[in-house]
């Protein structure tokens, strides 16, 4: 092989290269902006949820206070404090 024709074959293989790397760092940029994406959508969906779940609390704790408690069972359900006659003391 002569050496023009070698210049020539390591000048193309070096292009060639450079082409391929180049392929390669803009699918890889490509890739890195597709997952940030989806993890920004991932971490606003996350604090959705946990706003949500705070909401959540907020109400359980609401509907299950003592005094609502005590408001269901005397008026939807009927109930009273037993009287001091219906009272009994068990002492062994």
């Amino acid at each position: 092989m002569t050496p023009a024709v070698r210049q020539r074959l390591s000048f193309a293989g070096l292009t060639l290269a450079v082409l391929v790397s180049a392929v390669g760092a803009v699918t890889a940029k490509h890739e890195n902006r597709k997952l940030f994406m989806e993890l920004q959508a991932l971490t606003d969906e996350r604090d959705r949820l946990e706003v949500d779940w705070s909401r959540l609390q907020v109400e359980q704790s609401a509907w299950s206070t003592h005094a609502r408690v005590e408001q269901l069972a005397r008026g939807d359900m009927g109930m009273r404090s037993p009287s001091a006659g219906e009272l009994r003391v068990i002492t062994q």
